[in-house]
């Protein structure tokens, strides 16, 4: 049978925010991701690096933050792996994915998960944190390693995408498109 290892007051201590964060995890890997599965492995992935890394947090720093940015650099991994490992058309996906809005009937929480889900990736990222999060626009720009005005505007754009899908009206453009309207 293997030794049991008993964990230091330090270790403890981090376990007990680590766990209290937990939660907090798995509702931003769900926004990023869209699928409860694979939020799932996110987070768990993220707890682990985290557990690995503890010596390197410092105590009474922001922990949701550190882990948030564990987690979101794990996911940005994942996506360039699955980017390389698949031949898919990204516009034939998004086709396969967008539904035909419901005028007249309520807005589910569904509705607001599948407009998520058809924002920019930073966008998403950005409304996330700011929005459902709580975290402030700097910690979130932090998180996110851009300038906190880059953060400000990326959370004004999704929140005005997210209105106008929401009522109905046409959904954002992709981000090159806006580039060479802009241009």
């Amino acid at each position: 049978m293997p030794e049991r290892i008993t964990p230091n007051s330090t270790d403890e201590g981090f376990r007990k925010e680590l766990l209290a964060v937990l939660p907090h995890l798995r509702a931003f890997a769900r926004g990023l991701s869209g699928r409860s599965d694979f939020a799932d492995d996110l987070v768990q992935e993220a707890a682990i690096k985290a557990w690995t890394a503890r010596e390197r947090y410092q105590a009474g720093t922001n922990m949701r933050a550190w882990t948030f940015a564990i987690l979101r650099n794990h996911y940005l991994s994942e996506l360039r792996r699955s980017k390389r490992q698949t031949d898919l058309d990204e516009g034939a996906v998004e086709r396969m994915l967008v539904m035909e809005a419901d005028q007249e009937g309520p807005l589910h929480l569904g509705d607001m998960e599948s407009a998520l889900q058809k924002l920019a990736p930073e966008r998403r990222e950005a409304v996330l944190l700011v929005g459902a999060s709580g975290f402030s626009y700097e910690e979130a720009a932090e998180i996110a390693g851009c300038p906190i005005g880059t953060m400000k505007s990326r959370v004004a754009r999704a929140r005005a995408d997210l209105a106008r899908m929401l009522d109905g009206d046409q959904p954002p453009q992709p981000v090159e498109v806006q580039a060479r309207k802009a241009g």
